[in-house]
């Protein structure tokens, strides 16, 4: 198959074409290579893929509509038949940020996609892969009215798994809120043009190579070197950390014929943040000099993904646990921590 990756050389996209390419596929792979966080992340991620037999790279915004449309007719050109699929992991990510910045959040996850998926229709592309967020689903209800906080350490107890057929109408984030646009869009085009759709709703991914503003390499760096451990709450909040090759394994899944799908993908096993960093502690041998500040209004409490629809349509579930995948990470920032120390995390 040839697959068009946007986003390849994200934290998740450049694991998604790892995974194509050892399956023999031909990968286009697409990133603008912004600076959202340090390039040098972008840069070692490429690095893993370039040269390898069958992945072709093009530096490009999926803003950018016509330069989009130039690689598509040359792909076009170049085999006399449309792109076997289209895989789109290009995005602004992350909660708080988006709240600073909401518009540049719209224009790349609601004008990009929509860009992405017009070409498909134009150049007869009949598969379509979103990366799409958990963050849709805001607030567990049963959280809302909570009196008593610190029973959050039991989360099993409180939250309950969020399924795909769970209203995602109130989002608490402009990235949640793009990300619920960009979703209706593809069922838009689904619906009209029968272009084949799944959209995967990914649940806190973790692991070598991550993004810096995410909880847990931001946990790895702090400890490591000592630094402040910044935890906004009281660190009872859960989270669905889920391994970024289970989620690459699941998005190379999602590639069969599904209609429109949306799926969720996650561990289905809720930790506490408290509990995730004595794991980190324990693993670099320091402790963590920690210091709680108020909890952001754009972060929930909860999130626990329901993988049986995953399950039952992709043949998928997680096999990577936290244990493990902190592991990997921890082992992956001490390898390099020549100059992941210097990656300006907050």
């Amino acid at each position: 198959m040839h697959i068009l990756v946007t986003g390849s050389a994200g934290f998740i996209g450049s694991k998604v074409c790892e995974l194509l390419l050892q399956d023999g596929h031909h990968v286009i792979g697409v990133d603008n290579l912004n600076d959202a966080y340090d390039v040098r992340l972008k840069d070692w991620r490429l690095a893993q893929l370039q040269g390898k037999p069958g992945f072709d790279f093009h530096r490009l915004d999926i803003c950018d509509r016509a330069a989009l449309k130039d690689l598509f007719h040359s792909l076009f050109a170049i085999r006399h038949s449309p792109l076997d699929a289209v895989i789109n992991l290009a995005a602004r990510a992350g909660v708080r940020p988006s709240v600073d910045n909401p518009w540049i959040y719209y224009e790349t996850n609601i004008g990009g996609c929509l860009n992405l998926l017009d070409l498909c229709r134009e150049f007869g592309v009949n598969k379509f892969v979103l990366a799409s967020t958990s963050s849709l689903y805001g607030q567990p209800k049963q959280l809302d009215n909570l009196n008593k906080p610190e029973q959050l350490d039991k989360p099993n107890k409180l939250n309950k798994p969020f399924r795909e057929s769970d209203p995602t109408d109130q989002p608490l984030s402009p990235y949640a809120a793009s990300k619920k646009a960009a979703e209706a869009l593809c069922y838009t085009y689904y619906y009209l043009h029968k272009i084949d759709v799944a959209v995967l709703r990914f649940f806190t991914v973790y692991g070598p190579g991550g993004r810096p503003d995410m909880s847990l390499f931001r946990f790895v760096q702090w400890i490591n070197e000592g630094r402040e451990v910044t935890v906004f709450g009281d660190g009872k909040q859960s989270r669905d950390f889920t391994y970024v090759d289970d989620i690459a394994r699941g998005t190379v899944a999602s590639l069969k014929p599904l209609g429109f799908e949306i799926i969720n993908l996650g561990s289905d096993k809720p930790v506490v943040l408290n509990e995730a960093i004595r794991l980190i502690e324990g693993l670099v041998k320091k402790s963590g000099k920690i210091q709680y500040k108020p909890r952001h209004p754009a972060d929930v409490l909860a999130t626990w993904a329901d993988i049986s629809k995953a399950k039952k349509l992709l043949n998928w579930k997680p096999t990577t646990f936290l244990e493990e995948g902190l592991s990997n990470l921890v082992g992956w920032y001490q390898d390099n921590r020549d100059w992941t120390m210097e990656i300006v995390t907050k």
